[in-house]
């Protein structure tokens, strides 16, 4: 995955933002009138520019210095970000055609099908006075549910009853493919409940501030709900401590992002009824209208053993504070001003230094595309996504595949018989391209202009039965576990596939009129990251029809061991200006991804320029412009309270040093800029990293 986690994209099992699938139909003879895209009111593109380049810097001394320092000084992080760089550029290009798109669709008398459903969260979302005047009063009902809870087994009943509408944030239940045949759906459950990014922020000292902060964000929160300030300020500590609790059995992010296995736990509901026994999940499945499976997957046992323990323990006062602040908060962006205000002030300026609250409309794009992402989706491709892209794009995901077979058949340090199954895996990829061909169908989500939060449980309860309704049934293999206005891709390792959406394929990335090395350095080295991610540490453990299996040698496997340790230590080693050094095993996944992804996307850029002359472009090489634009991709700002978060939970090495570490391993950087042994982009001998 290039900016988000693959395992936990591919396995949510906690709900899910998708719906039913349906063929697109065709215009009817009365159909609204065409939309037409205004092209001046878009952002620029962000191409690699010679005038970027810092000339007083040495490339093979601070690479990433000469080609990004001077364009990251002149674009400081917007007020109303986190980070700012290549990737937010063009989502801002993308939010900029969703917003015309949004108020086309808001216009139009009598609208259907996707447009309607856009539209309508558009209408209610932009009607700020509608919304301010309805406060607190569109959770009344849930709010009074929650005071009247008396009991244990009140709790378990509301726990299951909001779970059935999609609202399972302590309990909940998704489908996912099973690790063993992962052409079929099985039920599958994990930890959450937890309101702060990470496990570690509950007990790390270096988060005392940050627990602070949001001991008094609950205490506000629950003051705002209607809850009296001297109640909410005992309340909110309660809050605390009750997610303390839990974060002690719970595993965090760096946990999971390095051993695959969590996620997978298959036991029969006889067996979790008695982990549970206050918790029954035989009538936990009949709440949710799900037959009762043979297996399900419990991810971390001991999580819901704590819960279990806790609805003995834990008085129901405690309990019910807990609920009342989880369910407001996570509605408040939907609430009025004084809401949203409170949760931007925690969740965006706190915990990540955002300086300013986005606009309204972004953030009812922020909600569109949380609920009912597909059906933008397929307003977007029909005016942003040339056909001749995809085309494009598919010729160079074949000269990439051709790349990886060839550094398999090349390895020095593997076994015929593993590289045998290594190869059958790089055959057996699927690739997507662009958008789905099969649309998912929306029929039975009633929206309306009445109430944004109305229609945003609406869809969080149409997504969630449809989520559930996949359990038991075939894999659907047209699926994709992103929109295609997302810029990002990933590599899904259970249905072993690549997938590019159309909002990444644009410059710096991919730019169909730019020459061979700006593509092969930009997207290709893309491609070629997700293709690396089906043998990094843990795509590397499932097989070529995405079964969790070990297909290595003993002495591969050791081998596989040893050198990706190498590059432990090599992002271990990478420090921040004030001393704070990168977690290069939380990262690993991703810096095996960089490293085979760079070095296929030369091998296949070199291929296809065989035989023809360099232009020297602007007195640059071919050879130097491919790095470049590969490091004109990781051109990126953060607010220093988003680097500390990113240290944290972020699976990805910080983008300077990803500019800089799967470089620093290829020959072929050292000899484009003439770089000499002990310079420190060089890492020759036992310091060179080669993996695939």
């Amino acid at each position: 995955m290039l900016l988000s986690t693959a395992v936990a994209l591919a396995l949510s099992a906690c709900g899910g933002k998708d719906a039913a699938e349906g063929t697109a139909s065709a215009p009817a003879a009365d159909a609204p009138p065409a939309f037409t895209l205004d092209e001046s009111k878009l952002p620029d593109v962000n191409r690699f520019q010679f005038a970027d380049l810092d000339d007083t810097r040495n490339a093979c001394v601070d690479f990433a210095g000469y080609a990004n320092a001077k364009f990251l000084a002149a674009h400081p992080v917007p007020g109303d970000r986190t980070s700012w760089g290549a990737f937010e550029m063009l989502d801002e290009r993308s939010t900029a055609i969703q917003q015309q798109l949004a108020e086309h669709a808001a216009g139009l008398e009598n609208a259907t099908g996707v447009e309607k459903l856009v539209g309508d969260f558009w209408a209610t979302g932009m009607d700020e006075a509608k919304i301010n005047a309805q406060g607190i009063e569109p959770l009344k009902d849930e709010l009074a549910a929650i005071d009247a809870l008396s009991d244990s087994a009140g709790i378990v009943a509301w726990l299951q009853q909001t779970a059935a509408k999609g609202q399972g944030f302590l309990l909940g239940v998704g489908a996912m493919p099973d690790f063993q045949d992962s052409s079929i759906n099985i039920a599958a459950t994990g930890q959450g409940g937890l309101g702060l990014p990470d496990t570690t922020y509950y007990s790390d000292d270096k988060h005392a501030q940050i627990r602070e902060a949001y001991v008094a964000h609950i205490a506000k929160v629950l003051e705002l709900s209607g809850v009296p300030a001297a109640d909410a300020q005992q309340q909110a500590k309660d809050v605390m401590a009750f997610e303390t609790r839990l974060a002690k059995v719970s595993k965090s992010r760096a946990e999971f992002s390095r051993d695959v296995s969590l996620y997978y736990n298959p036991m029969q509901v006889a067996d979790a009824d008695k982990l549970t026994p206050n918790f029954s999940w035989t009538k936990f499945f009949e709440a949710q209208g799900i037959e009762q499976p043979k297996l399900f997957s419990v991810s971390v046992p001991d999580y819901f053993k704590e819960v279990d323990a806790m609805l003995a323990d834990v008085p129901v006062e405690q309990w019910k504070s807990y609920l009342r602040f989880h369910v407001v908060d996570g509605a408040s962006p939907y609430l009025s001003d004084a809401f949203a205000q409170q949760h931007y002030e925690f969740h965006n300026k706190t915990l990540s230094g955002q300086k300013e609250m986005k606009p309204r409309w972004k953030r009812v794009l922020d909600t569109i595309n949380g609920q009912v992402d597909e059906a933008m989706g397929q307003m977007y491709v029909d005016v942003a996504f040339p056909a001749e892209s995809k085309a494009k794009m598919e010729a160079l995901v074949a000269n990439l595949g051709e790349a990886l077979k060839a550094r398999i058949q090349n390895l020095e340090w593997m076994s015929e018989e593993t590289k045998a199954k290594a190869l059958e895996k790089q055959a057996a990829f699927t690739t997507k391209i662009g958008y789905t061909d099969k649309w998912r169908d929306w029929s039975g989500l009633e929206t309306g202009r009445e109430s944004y939060l109305d229609n945003v449980l609406a869809a969080q309860e149409f997504n969630y039965k449809w989520q559930i309704g996949k359990i038991g049934k075939p894999v659907d293999k047209t699926e994709w576990a992103m929109p295609p206005q997302m810029v990002n891709a990933y590599y899904n390792p259970l249905q072993n596939e690549i997938v590019f959406p159309a909002a990444i394929l644009q410059p710096p990335f991919f730019d169909p009129e730019a020459t061979d090395e700006i593509n092969y350095g930009g997207i290709g080295a893309v491609i070629g990251h997700e293709m690396s991610h089906g043998y990094d540490d843990q795509g590397s453990r499932f097989g070529a029809t995405g079964k969790f299996e070990n297909w290595w040698t003993e002495a591969d496997a050791a081998a596989f061991k040893e050198r990706t340790g190498k590059l432990v230590a090599q992002f271990d080693g990478y420090k921040l200006a004030d001393g704070r050094a990168l977690n290069g095993t939380h990262t690993l996944g991703e810096n095996i991804g960089d490293l085979g992804g760079l070095a296929m996307a030369y091998d296949a850029m070199k291929k296809a320029t065989e035989g023809t002359p360099d232009p020297m472009t602007d007195g640059l090489t071919r050879d130097q412009r491919f790095f470049l634009n590969w490091a004109t991709v990781w051109r990126r700002n953060f607010t220093p309270e988003e680097v500390s978060k990113r240290l944290v939970t972020d699976e990805h090495a910080l983008a300077e040093f990803r500019a800089i570490g799967a470089p620093s391993n290829l020959p072929a950087f050292a000899a484009a800029f003439n770089c000499k042994p002990g310079d420190p982009m060089v890492r020759d001998g036992d310091n060179q990293v080669v993996i695939w």
